[in-house]
């Protein structure tokens, strides 16, 4: 790559030349990049998954009516992720008047100081560049932002340092705003930020100037602004006062994976599973699934709140704390493989119940109750999508017969696979999720449990926290009556 024009007489001998620049604002940038991009046929978001006939036409759209927009969503649909993507649709350099706290255009500067500077040097002026990435910047929105924060306002210490008079234009310091000059200012969580900073907004959403505190001057800034929001927040915690939604171009709604499918792709792609440890780890395919339905059965359940969201980062931080007692077992036990099972699941309940919001039934029967009966239920749906009509009366029957099975955490993946080698035709099932009687014990062993408790989760066999697997409840009444038979009852009451 060729050395950068460090002065504004190179940088109009160069590419960047007058022309190009002068009369090009941001969200002309944006618009002919994402032109090309649709042209070659890139991948505008690489790695959001579930949006691509949803949300991102939408962006595109947005893009191309050089619109100011808000994606609004619950609470772990990539809102954020994707405003953060937007840099990729920027030019790699971009070069600006050296020291110029607002990034000024160094053919049309804004701000006194550049002013002077291009009239004092000329082409001596002296000129430095910025990645894409500086020209992003972000604000969470909070109550206590101020107007100042966000616009600028007096700055007496620069005034003093200067020796200027304090009505000077250049005793200002600039907030966030001018400091995204040039570039992306995002807004996270839109209605926390307090309505007269709002109010703040609407000359640079309109007019595209802001005009700061006390001061006879008009910025006439450049910039893309992207907010986000909850579209709950509009009645919890604050709105979004109707003439900055009036201001705003588009208004995108996101939502969580439709399909199952994405649900896996997101969290494989998000979750930490992938890691060195000194056993090697293995995630069956069945346990992946049954992590993700535990976060879409909770966003269909009555006792969970739906106005608050499963978030997408349920299933991600439950696959990670299933990952990670899989592999405590595995190191306790000096194993060389960590296969997780659906005993570790259960483990992973603190990762599920401070991530679900619930209603008043659900207040009343328990956080642990309701994860519960969640994987419960998650257990069985994965368990009908492998073993429908697959024969297991075998299984059921051994318990019939009074056998029982209690199967310890901490036990090793060879023990472990002996004692459930014990019921009969179990092992023999384990082939329809694809293992032969070579594979480690490990994988046996879960992939074993993991019927059991499809099982369970049917009411075929029951499970308890003193005896383990045992018969299901029907079959121990219906035995226990038979023994009743031969003894006499007693005698009826008469009533007269």
């Amino acid at each position: 790559m060729q050395d950068l024009p460090v002065t504004l007489g190179a940088l109009k001998n160069s590419n960047f030349s007058e022309q190009r620049l002068a009369g090009r604002s941001v969200k002309d940038e944006l618009r002919g990049n994402l032109i090309c991009k649709l042209q070659r046929g890139d991948d505008l978001f690489p790695g959001v998954v579930g949006y691509e006939e949803t949300v991102i036409p939408q962006i595109v759209n947005a893009v191309l009516s050089k619109h100011n927009f808000i994606l609004l969503g619950l609470r772990g649909q990539a809102k954020t992720k994707i405003i953060r993507m937007l840099t990729g649709l920027l030019d790699e350099r971009l070069p600006y008047i050296a020291g110029c706290e607002i990034r000024d255009n160094p053919y049309q500067p804004i701000c006194r100081r550049c002013r002077e500077l291009v009239d004092e040097q000329g082409d001596a002026t002296p000129i430095a560049w910025l990645d894409r990435e500086d020209r992003y910047v972000e604000k969470l929105a909070t109550p206590d932002v101020t107007i100042a924060d966000m616009i600028g306002d007096i700055d007496p210490i620069k005034a003093a340092r200067s020796g200027r008079d304090l009505s000077n234009e250049l005793t200002v310091h600039y907030g966030l705003v001018p400091r995204a000059n040039r570039g992306i200012f995002a807004i996270n969580e839109l209605p926390d930020l307090a309505g007269k900073i709002q109010v703040g907004l609407f000359n640079i959403m309109q007019e595209g100037d802001v005009q700061i505190k006390g001061y006879p001057v008009r910025l006439p800034l450049d910039i893309m602004l992207v907010f986000t929001a909850n579209p709950e927040d509009y009645t919890a915690r604050g709105k979004i006062i109707t003439p900055l939604k009036d201001r705003i171009g588009s208004e995108i709604r996101t939502h969580y994976p439709i399909t199952v499918d994405h649900g896996l792709s997101i969290t494989r792609q998000e979750s930490w599973t992938d890691r060195n440890s000194p056993a090697r780890l293995e995630v069956p395919n069945y346990i992946r699934e049954i992590v993700e339905q535990v976060a879409f059965l909770a966003r269909e359940d009555k006792k969970v709140d739906k106005r608050s969201g499963v978030s997408q980062r349920l299933p991600i931080s439950v696959l990670e704390n299933v990952v990670s007692n899989a592999e405590r077992r595995a190191l306790r036990a000096g194993e060389t493989v960590a296969v997780p099972r659906v005993l570790d699941i259960y483990s992973a309940l603190p990762s599920i119940t401070g991530k679900l919001e619930l209603e008043y039934e659900g207040e009343l029967k328990g956080g642990d109750n309701v994860a519960r009966e969640l994987i419960r239920s998650a257990v069985g749906k994965v368990y009908t999508s492998h073993f429908d009509g697959v024969n297991v009366s075998q299984i059921v029957q051994w318990f019939e017969l009074g056998g029982s099975l209690k199967l310890d955490e901490t036990l090793d993946s060879s023990a472990m696979a002996q004692q459930l080698a014990n019921i009969q035709g179990l092992m023999e099932k384990t082939g329809a999720l694809g293992l032969g009687p070579s594979e480690p014990d490990a994988l046996r062993a879960s992939a074993a449990e993991f019927i059991l408790e499809g099982l369970y989760a049917h009411r075929r066999i029951s499970r308890n926290e003193e005896i383990g697997f045992t018969a299901g409840e029907r079959k121990r009444e219906a035995a226990a009556g038979e023994r009743e038979e031969g003894r006499p009852r007693p005698p009826r009451r008469q009533f007269n």
